[in-house]
């Protein structure tokens, strides 16, 4: 991608760590492990401008996501530096930290409500302070980091055509299928309900995609076959053990009746009135969420509440059908206007995704 840094000052290697805040010996050390190459000048010198400022704004970004160097310097090999890369991880990662400090001054200004009025403290109240205020929590950082390392740049490389029998089959994703085809020396994958799409090798069991910013790893048992997969995608690992392809057929051929009825999962009107209740009353219930939606939810829940309370009270709710890949698809009527909602279910039954749109 392009971006738009002018080279016009070049720092010393002493100006450029007084002004970022880090030391010589940290510059000259990024410089060994290969993350930056500044500039010499005729009397060896370096000189440190913009595109290496911008790569140590990476490097910085990277290390307080909790990664070592080795890592970082792999992660970023042979890359130039993307500001937009960059500081859409950091808007992330802050987005996240945000949300955490709101909640937890919630709870802070709640229970020092009740104190004030004469209340006493319950040890339940306490665990969930200590719980919610831990600004220890690494796991949206490692999330950041995912979601910075999913993206970056694949370059294809030459594999044992061989192996590429080894892949093809089938395989279970929470409730959907996963169907990787051989075909004319090159491979493709299905996700049940979406178009079928190739995959490019980047290492022996290992491809990645160039339609979406996704990955696949496959695994192995002990006796070396492929026993399932992991998708790498939106900053999560989730993973498909390999089936028989009876498994697959079964299931699809169970969505595909559900689809031609147009039959919703069992109390599909009432759980979708308790998130829509949920998100009204901005208390969200984010344990039953699966974890990629949970985070999805957290980063979107001012816009959807604002949505909802532009819209007004529910009025009522109507079943459309079922998508392709099973969702329920319901037209939403609010007092002041339509949207419509669709929503997933897991196998152990917590929402797998959510999704609102203006009605049609």
């Amino acid at each position: 991608m392009r971006n738009d840094i002018k080279e016009e000052t070049w720092l010393t290697a002493a100006q450029c760590a007084k002004r970022i805040g880090l030391t010589v010996r940290a510059l000259r050390l990024y410089e060994q492990t290969g993350l930056i190459h500044p500039r010499r000048t005729e009397k060896n010198w370096r000189l440190y401008g913009a595109n290496e400022i911008a790569r140590l704004n990476e490097i910085l970004t990277l290390k307080r996501l909790g990664l070592r160097l080795h890592h970082i310097a792999r992660l970023l090999a042979g890359q130039a530096a993307d500001l937009d890369r960059m500081l859409s991880m950091q808007n992330l990662t802050l987005q996240e930290q945000l949300g955490r400090t709101q909640r937890s001054l919630a709870i802070v200004e709640a229970l020092r409500a009740k104190v004030a009025a004469g209340g006493l403290l319950s040890i339940e109240e306490l665990l969930k302070l200590a719980k919610d205020t831990n600004m220890t929590d690494t796991s949206s950082d490692t999330i950041a980091w995912r979601r910075y390392e999913q993206a970056r740049p694949r370059t294809e490389q030459k594999i044992d055509l061989a192996l590429y029998a080894d892949y093809n089959g089938y395989y279970l994703l929470d409730t959907l299928a996963y169907v990787i085809t051989l075909r004319d020396g090159r491979l493709f994958s299905r996700l049940t309900g979406q178009a079928e799409l190739e995959i490019f090798p980047e290492d022996v069991d290992r491809f990645f995609y160039k339609a979406v910013q996704a990955q696949l790893t496959l695994t192995r048992n002990e006796s070396g076959a492929v026993s399932g997969l992991v998708l790498h995608q939106n900053g999560y690992e989730q993973a498909a053990p390999r089936v028989e392809e009876n498994v697959v057929t079964a299931l699809e051929e169970a969505l595909a009746k559900r689809i031609k009825d147009k039959r919703p999962v069992e109390n599909s009107k009432a759980l979708l009135q308790e998130i829509i209740d949920q998100h009204q009353r901005d208390e969200p219930d984010y344990e039953q969420m699966m974890p990629p939606l949970a985070t999805a939810a957290r980063e979107q829940s001012a816009m959807i509440q604002a949505d909802l309370e532009r819209m007004g009270p529910l009025k009522d709710m109507s079943f459309k059908g079922v998508t392709d890949c099973g969702w329920d698809v319901y037209d939403v009527c609010f007092e002041k206007g339509r949207l419509e909602w669709s929503f997933a279910l897991a196998a152990d039954g917590r929402f797998s995704g959510i999704f609102i749109r203006p009605s049609l």
